[in-house]
């Protein structure tokens, strides 16, 4: 009984030295907003999708619609950039009864793991009126630490108008149980295609 007792108390105390080896009064250690955002993201329950190509995106785009068996379905896309891009895919957009919904955003915030989105996205759409399952395209040029920051970003970008419509998305498990915490929020699927720009 001793020597148990020995060996896992020189372990208790050789941990407890090195949490204390930069002080409780310390700075904590920053995390870089790329790996910040996953982290949160992913807590949150996004799917998601780091690609370094173009050609990535579209391999893991088309994995997505097998996975989720969305080919030849309507999907709800505002985007025309986006309908360019996706266009050599067996889907077909339309207003009516999407199987999904098809889009950017305005920034990724890192400190919530959400995304920020506006009426350039959604258009003038409650985000319950739109389709459970999203597939949202982004670049990593995208990522902000704050929502602060993402909302300057928007400010500084010089559009003819100012988008409407701000919101931000940052529940993608669906929970049978509602709480106070997340009561008015809208969860949705999502899945997130990264492409590296920077």
């Amino acid at each position: 009984m001793g020597i148990f007792k020995n060996l896992f108390g020189k372990k208790k105390k050789a941990s407890s030295s090195k949490q204390n080896e930069l002080g409780k009064y310390m700075p904590k250690v920053k995390i870089p907003v790329d790996e910040q955002f996953t982290l949160n993201f992913k807590k949150n329950g996004g799917k998601f999708i780091y690609c370094d190509s173009m050609e990535e995106v579209a391999e893991n785009f088309n994995s997505i619609l097998e996975e989720n068996n969305w080919d030849i379905k309507n999907v709800l896309c505002y985007n025309d950039s986006l309908k360019k891009r996706f266009r050599n895919f067996n889907i077909e957009y339309t207003i009516k009864d999407p199987s999904f919904f098809l889009t950017s955003c305005e920034a990724l915030i890192a400190d919530k793991g959400s995304i920020l989105i506006s009426s350039n996205q959604i258009k003038e759409q409650r985000l319950n009126d739109l389709p459970n399952d999203f597939i949202l395209f982004a670049t990593t040029s995208q990522l902000k630490e704050t929502i602060s920051e993402g909302l300057r970003t928007i400010k500084n970008n010089r559009q003819e108008f100012f988008p409407t419509n701000i919101t931000s998305l940052k529940h993608f498990k669906f929970s049978k149980e509602k709480d106070f915490m997340t009561y008015g929020n809208s969860t949705k699927n999502l899945y997130l295609l990264l492409l590296e720009d920077l």
